[in-house]
This record gives structure tokens, sequence and C-alpha cells, in this order.
């Protein structure tokens, strides 16, 4: 499966000078003629750098670490793409540069300190650097799920948005038990039935809003283009250890896409939308 589509930052919301014309495009859409009912987006997708930024005065093992992106996230994600016929949105930058699931001027937005890593290149960036990288890569990404989202909603196809992430087995020097969570907030539909659907699996130990949670402060995928627009959604989290290698990200997909399916069909009821209060 090739990318249909990919965007520039200097295309989108004005020029930026942190991408130059060569570099690769912030936003990569694989599959856009995907008939499935599901929108899949991921937003830690890759751990490129721009060269504007060097290599944000880290080694290349931190760089490759779970610090910079999911790891095994966008192969997962292209498998589900292919074996759903959905789309799938990815950001192709580093979340070191800039996190494209935390809201814009907080803190968590450009971390200068990351699971105990002090990233050189984030130390007292100017509110210029910080909005040059926000025009580059933040906005890019959201524009492109909003305008797929847009171009749904006019055709009349109904949608159910998944973001798709990955999480370290160990943070802080602590295991982590789940093979997967499911992540929600205030609409907890899909996320529910597909949760009890996870929790069949026998050989699974599945978290309920774990290892993460999901809140306007924190989390910006879901609450904008899920919550706001009151389609159907969840976030899903996999242990990277379990998709580290070719074989086991195709089962992830494979797994996980009879899982969403049935998923689908018992949501059939559900899916007019349910716009979030102000």
């Amino acid at each position: 499966m090739g990318c249909s589509l990919c965007l520039k930052g200097s295309h989108v919301s004005g020029t930026t000078s942190l991408l130059a014309a060569d570099e690769m495009p912030p936003v990569s859409l694989f599959n856009a003629g995907g008939q499935s009912a599901f929108l899949l987006v991921s937003d830690h997708a890759g751990n490129a750098l721009p060269r504007a930024v060097g290599d944000l005065g880290l080694g290349a093992a931190d760089r490759a670490r779970h610090i910079a992106w999911d790891l095994g996230i966008a192969e997962v994600g292209r498998s589900l793409a292919d074996l759903l016929d959905a789309p799938l949105i990815q950001q192709n930058y580093s979340r070191l540069v800039i996190d494209c699931n935390r809201p814009p001027g907080t803190p968590q937005s450009i971390l200068e300190t990351s699971d105990g890593t002090h990233v050189p290149g984030n130390q007292a960036i100017d509110v210029m650097a910080r909005r040059s990288r926000e025009k580059a890569l933040f906005e890019p990404y959201h524009e492109r799920i909003a305008a797929v989202l847009d171009q749904r909603q006019a055709a009349g196809k109904p949608t159910i948005l998944v973001a798709l992430h990955s999480f370290t087995p160990v943070f802080g020097g602590v295991q982590r038990p789940w093979h997967i969570g499911v992540l929600h907030q205030r609409d907890s539909r899909f996320a529910g039935t597909l949760l009890d659907l996870l929790r069949r699996e026998r050989d699974l130990t599945v978290g309920d809003n774990a290892p993460y949670d999901v809140s306007d402060a924190t989390d910006w995928t879901i609450p904008v283009h899920g919550e706001r627009r009151g389609i159907l959604h969840a976030g899903l989290e996999i242990r990277q250890d379990l998709i580290a290698r070719a074989p086991d990200q195709l089962a992830w997909g494979t797994r996980l896409a009879g899982l969403l399916s049935a998923a689908l069909v018992a949501s059939a009821d559900m899916r007019t939308p349910c716009l979030q209060r102000s």
C-alpha cells in the first residue's frame, strides 16, 4: 500500500522555514479511497527530525527510543488500513520536535525532559521557534484529519475514529502489565464495546484508560476530532515489545482488524453523532 497523499508544511497554514522543500512531508495519508467506516490516525508514527533542529542534542540510540516515537505502530497501522480497507493518516516527525497529541503551548507539547532523558535542543526555546514547529508539523497533521472528516461528513459517510499508539513496557522503572489499552473520556460508546470484546480474549491483559487516559489538558486528537464532532471513537495503546518484529506487527494488525470489525457491527445503532456539550 502506497502513500496516496503527502503534505508539506510549507503548503499548509502559510509558509514555514522549519522544513526544507526536499524533506519528508509532515503528514502521510494511506489508502485515501478506503471504504471502511474507520478512519485510522497515528500521532507518533515517525521519528524523523527536520534538518533545522539537528539531532536535538541526542544520540542515535535516544532518537530511536520510545521517547521519540511509538515504535511499531506505523507498521500495525498500515496492516490495519489494508485489512479493513480504511484510510490511515500518520504524522512522520518525532514527538520530541512537537507532540501532535498535546495541546500547543503546554509543557507536554515540546518536552525538555522525557522519561528521564534531557533533550538539549528543547531547552528554553522561544515563542517563534515553538510557533515554527506548530506551523510545520502540528497544524498540517490536524488539518489533514479535519479535512478527511469534513469530506466524509459531506458525503454522508459515518466515521469511527481510531487513534493508534504504542507504549513502552517499562516507564520510570516500573513494569507495565497490560498488553493493550483502550482510551476514552466523555464518550465511551465505541470504546466500551471494544473493551468488552478485548476482555474476551483470554490471553490479553487489557487496560481501561491504562497505561494512559484522555483529558483536555493532555490530549488533542480524541477531544478535538472525536468528541467535538460527536463521532464514535477510541484510542488504542499496544505494548511495544509485542509489536517489535514484522510478524508480530502483522499478527496484531490481523487480530485488531477482526476485533474492530466485530465492534463495528455491535455499534451499528450508536452511529448518530453525539455532539460534545460546551
